[in-house]
């Protein structure tokens, strides 16, 4: 057997990893069908867990949507119970995800989930970390795959999984290196979620809800009510992109402008181009009333309604709020008219200072939002860089 050693190591750890089966260092099963069916009573509420193979997702348990069996016959369910530091692996349609369990006496084994269940002195996080990574799927796990009705692992084939490991104080030591990565990561994420969770509720609160003139959240010094008018009346421009494409010229030679809305080219040579900030929004296709800000010099074409305003972000967060999308009309390609745009009738604060207030403090939180969803992207990209340095 060659030596095989990972890029990465901590200090103190010098002999190669050796090769063993999944088999050697665990046990693998799953359940019949009727064993669960049988004896099982599935229930909305309690204490006791059923986890399915959508309980199972990138490497953790994902309990969303669960199902209790506290009313189950628990004496006929021995091999479906699980114990903490178990892997659960899907077997069937989305294959090979995996995730471990986090405490004893509150999960059962449902079908389509196999459990490895490993031997004393193997870490269960690194095992984990290793099978979750795309380099092991794409490896291992793929070229066992049978796909003759809908993609499914036989147990023969898992206890045949080939691992390159190290010895147990190494497998601890990358485990735990992992595992406080995971712990950051998720920190970072519920961050986020909760700073969109905010942005929702602001958004509800700081916009006048249907048939209110005035919203629940004002900041200091406005009190007067909300008018109602034609969005033409509130911005400096709308209108519709063109195009003047000519057939047979190569438009990647022409001058170097950002084509807004256009798939076909990447830039087009005539006179035709815009500077400054805009509202965007597809015209036609299935993404109409998508919208999108863009500063520059840009060309749009004749897909998409562009809006110029001097207070951009309120125009932007009061049209994302309305969803544009009521106004696309037409079956096989929605379209949006810039007309409707303009007759669009919407609530405006009567005062510009509270526009540029809220524009602005919406505009504060997602470049918050942002910030922190760039920090969650760089750790995740870190800690796929270190998967493939510190595994075999």
């Amino acid at each position: 057997m060659s030596k095989k050693v990972p890029q990465i190591r901590f200090n103190g750890f010098t002999d190669p990893w050796e090769e063993r089966k999944l088999s050697d260092i665990s046990n693998v099963t799953k359940l019949a069908g009727f064993e669960f069916t049988k004896y099982v009573r599935y229930q909305e509420s309690g204490k006791i867990i059923a986890l399915r193979g959508l309980n199972v997702k990138n490497g953790k348990l994902v309990l969303d949507e669960v199902k209790y069996i506290d009313d189950s016959d628990f004496s006929k369910l021995n091999r479906s119970k699980l114990y903490k530091n178990d892997i659960l692996l899907t077997y069937v349609g989305t294959v090979g995800e995996l995730a471990i369990v986090p405490e004893n006496d509150k999960y059962y084994l449902a079908p389509n989930v196999a459990r490895i269940r490993l031997q004393d002195h193997v870490n269960s996080i690194f095992v984990c970390q290793m099978m979750n990574d795309s380099n092991f799927y794409n490896r291992i796990i793929s070229p066992l795959i049978a796909t003759s009705s809908q993609p499914a692992l036989s147990m023969e084939n898992v206890r045949k999984f080939q691992l390159l490991m190290p010895d147990y104080q190494e497998q601890e030591k990358i485990g735990s290196f992992f595992k406080q990565l995971d712990d950051t990561i998720a920190l970072h994420q519920r961050k986020l979620d909760l700073l969109k969770e905010q942005k929702k509720g602001y958004w509800q609160k700081m916009f006048p809800k249907n048939g209110a003139k005035v919203p629940e959240l004002r900041f200091a010094g406005f009190a007067d009510d909300w008018e109602e008018r034609k969005l033409n009346e509130n911005v400096e421009n709308i209108g519709t992109g063109r195009s003047s494409f000519k057939a047979g010229l190569d438009y990647s030679e022409q001058t170097p402008y950002e084509v807004l809305g256009s798939t076909s080219v990447i830039s087009y040579s005539d006179s035709f181009d815009h500077s400054g900030n805009f509202v965007l929004t597809a015209r036609v296709g299935a993404n109409a009333g998508n919208l999108y800000k863009h500063s520059g010099n840009v060309k749009i074409s004749d897909n998409t309604v562009y809006i110029q305003s001097k207070n951009l972000e309120f125009i932007f967060y009061l049209l994302t709020k309305y969803d544009l999308k009521k106004l696309a009309f037409g079956t096989g390609q929605p379209l949006i008219k810039a007309s409707e745009l303009k007759n669009l009738k919407l609530f405006f604060p009567k005062k510009f200072g509270e526009q540029q207030k809220i524009g602005s403090f919406f505009k504060q939180l997602d470049e918050t939002i942002a910030l922190h969803q760039r920090k969650l992207d760089l750790l995740k990209e870190q800690k796929k860089g270190f998967l493939q340095k510190m595994f075999v």
